[in-house]
């Protein structure tokens, strides 16, 4: 399972180290808890569904850190799923640092696509799907039109952004976990009895 939290150690604004969120989340009764760059990415280990693990880690980082973030979560196979489908292969290329997968909490609003397209002013390229947006920031995020409030309202929910770099260095994380886990399930399978 894979969690994102938004908007935090920016600026100064929602400070939460790394080794407490990783305390926090291993409180939780989440297993292997792992965490990539300062912006809030977990990796771990659960049964919930990714709908209570954001409850949970919004109510434990409420109650310990006193203030809200939102989170979003994702199954490995949904993230796998991600990696691969790459909308602008050309941008992840080009300039991965400007490609951004938005991850939204609920479902992406059919309309979305539209919605962001008038504020697509620096040609920025967008492809929505079921649960995530696209953004290929191609002239830079700095001056683009499409804030986060503006992606928000088009997909109907709190969305959160990883660029593409991220996204691949946490897909690598989470092939590594998987040929983990099916090299101990192979070891496992040996030692049983005939």
């Amino acid at each position: 399972m894979l969690a994102f939290l938004r908007g935090i150690n920016v600026g100064g604004n929602k400070l939460i180290p790394m080794a407490e969120l990783r305390a926090l989340a291993s409180g939780l009764g989440f297993g292997d808890v792992e965490t990539f760059i300062q912006s809030g990415n977990l990796i771990f280990t659960t049964t919930l569904a990714p709908p209570a693990v954001e409850m949970a880690l919004e109510r434990a980082i409420a109650k310990k850190f006193g203030f809200t973030v939102d989170v979003v979560a994702r199954t490995a196979a949904q993230w796998q799923r991600y990696a691969a489908g790459v909308p602008f292969p050309d941008a992840a290329s080009a300039r991965p640092h400007l490609l951004l997968l938005g991850l939204a909490k609920a479902a992406v609003r059919a309309e979305a696509s539209e919605a962001l397209g008038p504020y697509a002013k620096a040609g920025e390229r967008i492809h929505a799907s079921d649960d995530c947006l696209w953004i290929d920031y191609n002239a830079g995020v700095a001056r683009s039109k499409l804030s986060p409030a503006v992606l928000d309202r088009a997909a109907g929910s709190t969305v959160t952004a990883r660029n593409w770099r991220t996204v691949q260095k946490l897909t690598e994380l989470v092939a590594a976990r998987a040929g983990a886990a099916a090299t101990a399930a192979a070891a496992a399978k040996k030692k049983e009895p005939r």
